[in-house]
């Protein structure tokens, strides 16, 4: 069964108070496997709760973190939901609905991550990507974390297509400029690289004096050698998990607070000014 069109789901959500006039209003479907290919027999699981826009839990107990996709966080323990954090929650729970609750699972390179989440794709009984779903809909950042990158390319044009109609996440700008950044977390940060430098500890990108971007040594060769040529004086729009180097005891001389280490190519892009 096909995911339900634009009318039926803005019916699904039209008492969801932080959702509904956005989906009401703007929602558009596009086939999910117009921007990532249905794999050959993934394996079938059932889905007993969806816990937020990118994570579910299985039947079988099991946590699976959706790979590709970064949706807002909802809010625990006191604090307030991030925006759009309600709607890709409940959107992905209509995309299970209409998937009868069933759904394919086809577990990344790197199966689990560090809180022992299985790390998978999932897919719709008719081959729809859940991932791309949610980011053609501006429902969700899409990042790449080697070395599940697999779908990287697809998954980045279903992020573009939201970006261009502006729904979503992407009704206004979320590009943070370096020089304005003030907290840890995920974040897209636009700014003018400033500085390269090599050393043993990897590849270091200086923007906009604020901001330093660190592709560790062990992922390097995951960077073609052509990757940097140019980039001194490019802007740039890079996204990513800072950390806040002054919460460790202090800086270091030279050192800049806001730190970003670089996990794909893909999470860097240069932009014309």
């Amino acid at each position: 069964m096909r995911v339900a069109g634009p009318m039926g789901f803005a019916m699904l959500l039209k008492k969801a108070s932080l959702v509904g006039a956005f989906f009401m209003g703007v929602i558009w479907q596009l086939p999910a496997q117009a921007f990532c290919p249905t794999p050959v027999d993934p394996q079938r699981v059932s889905v007993r709760q969806v816990v937020d826009g990118d994570t579910v839990r299985l039947v079988d107990g099991r946590s699976v973190r959706l790979i590709g996709i970064n949706a807002p966080e909802i809010g625990r323990k006191g604090r307030a939901s991030e925006p759009f954090a309600e709607a890709a929650r409940q959107r992905l729970q209509a995309l299970v609905k209409a998937s009868g609750g069933e759904v394919g699972l086809v577990p990344g390179v790197e199966s689990r991550d560090k809180y022992g989440r299985t790390l998978a794709h999932i897919y719709g009984r008719s081959g729809d990507n859940f991932e791309a779903q949610l980011l053609s809909e501006g429902l969700g950042y899409h990042v790449a974390v080697a070395p599940n990158v697999s779908l990287t390319g697809c998954q980045q044009q279903a992020e573009r297509a939201a970006r261009q109609l502006k729904v979503g996440l992407w009704r206004q700008t979320p590009v943070i400029p370096a020089v304005q950044l003030q907290n840890s977390g995920f974040a897209l940060i636009g700014g003018e690289v400033k500085d390269i430098e090599r050393n043993r500890g990897g590849i270091w990108v200086e923007i906009d004096s604020a901001l330093v971007v660190q592709v560790p040594a062990r992922l390097q060769r995951n960077f073609p050698p052509s990757f940097f040529d140019g980039l001194k004086g490019s802007s740039v729009e890079v996204r990513g998990w800072v950390l806040d180097r002054s919460r460790k005891g202090g800086l270091k001389a030279g050192q800049k607070r806001w730190l970003l280490p670089l996990t794909d190519p893909a999470m860097l892009e240069r932009v014309e000014r």
